[in-house]
């Protein structure tokens, strides 16, 4: 059975809710986004009319999440102050990192007392995404197994992966357990910065700022890393020339 025919079959089995709290990765630096950086913060760059924070936040959302956390560090008073105005009808808190930038890993960890449930969605805030023949969060969610699972990577293969540059980040086998990419070698499927996860990753974490691969790889070692694959259009909008890329595609949607 195809991964797409396997998704679907998956959201007419499984009616799915997705976590009511997010968490929203706000707090990095943007440097590949230079120099349109250089006075906003990469989450408020704006790609067809709307920053990408919001673009995340509508899809939130829609979804039928009521809560977000987001974390700020760089211009966190221009985040603040676009949250305050432009909630989307979420409920926000912030997780101030503005005394030392805590990375991915982190930053996961000291948000955790201000997630609410369990597991929750994880978002990088510069996600641009369009929907399947469903809605990519709830999808994700249908597919959530707490007893086999501490993470559920959302995955887009590597030849529709638009705008991006890269060779991939994983393997996948047939169970949909995932393996690293091998160095100077090619891997199918790209992370597309939204997982669902239980705060059982984040046990035993290290102190201060980390990288959250170091969790996904002691949950890939354990076999409780999995991917599922996203089934419509996810953009990387990493550098100022993919945005008029991102924006001639939407055009044409």
């Amino acid at each position: 059975m195809s991964q797409a025919k396997r998704a679907l079959r998956l959201r007419a089995e499984v009616p799915a809710e997705v976590p009511p709290t997010a968490m929203i990765m706000a707090a990095g630096l943007g440097k590949r986004m230079r120099p349109l950086t250089a006075t906003r913060p990469k989450p408020l760059i704006e790609v067809g009319g709307k920053a990408l924070l919001d673009h995340v936040l509508e899809k939130l959302r829609v979804s039928g999440v009521k809560k977000v956390v987001v974390n700020v560090h760089y211009l966190a008073g221009a985040l603040e102050a676009h949250l305050l105005s432009r909630a989307h009808g979420l409920e926000v808190v912030i997780s101030d990192e503005r005394d030392l930038l805590m990375e991915t890993g982190g930053g996961l960890v000291k948000a955790a007392p201000l997630i609410d449930c369990d597991p929750f969605l994880a978002l990088n805030s510069d996600n641009l995404w369009i929907d399947g023949p469903a809605d990519t969060l709830k999808l994700l969610a249908s597919q959530w197994d707490g007893a086999r699972m501490d993470a559920l990577l959302l995955l887009v293969p590597l030849a529709r992966a638009l705008n991006h540059g890269g060779m991939g980040d994983f393997h996948m086998d047939r169970t949909g357990r995932l393996r690293r990419r091998q160095r100077s070698r090619v891997a199918p499927f790209v992370f597309t910065g939204i997982q669902m996860v239980s705060k059982r990753l984040l046990r035993d974490a290290p102190e201060g700022p980390f990288s959250t691969n170091i969790l996904w790889d002691r949950a890939i070692e354990e076999g409780r890393c999995f991917g599922a694959v996203h089934q419509g259009l996810w953009f990387d909008v990493g550098t100022p020339q993919s945005i008029q890329l991102t924006e001639t595609a939407l055009e044409n949607v």
